[in-house]
């Protein structure tokens, strides 16, 4: 199953605004992508798409996250999720 690592940049973390961003983002795609903080076994994956669900994560500015996808597009989807998590989303 493809994955891709990336560090978040936005200051709130993946909360609120950056979370809507990015929740509807992981929604327009035609497969399922799962989002999980590195390291951290206490914390299973999640829908990406699920806003309640990501914000549930806890993740901060800073924190790695690891998201996956399979099925056709995944490593588009993948490249896309991980720049905008990359990126300052509160800013967005």
């Amino acid at each position: 199953m493809p994955e891709r690592k990336a560090i978040i940049a936005s200051a709130a973390g993946l909360h609120a605004r950056p979370a809507a961003v990015f929740t509807e983002a992981a929604a327009g795609f035609d497969i399922d992508v799962t989002i999980a903080l590195a390291g951290s076994p206490e914390h299973e994956a999640v829908d990406a798409s699920s806003i309640l669900s990501l914000m549930a994560l806890g993740a901060g500015n800073g924190d790695t996250v690891v998201l996956r996808a399979e099925g056709p597009g995944a490593e588009e989807a993948l490249d896309k999720l991980a720049r905008m998590i990359e990126t300052d989303l509160d800013a967005a």
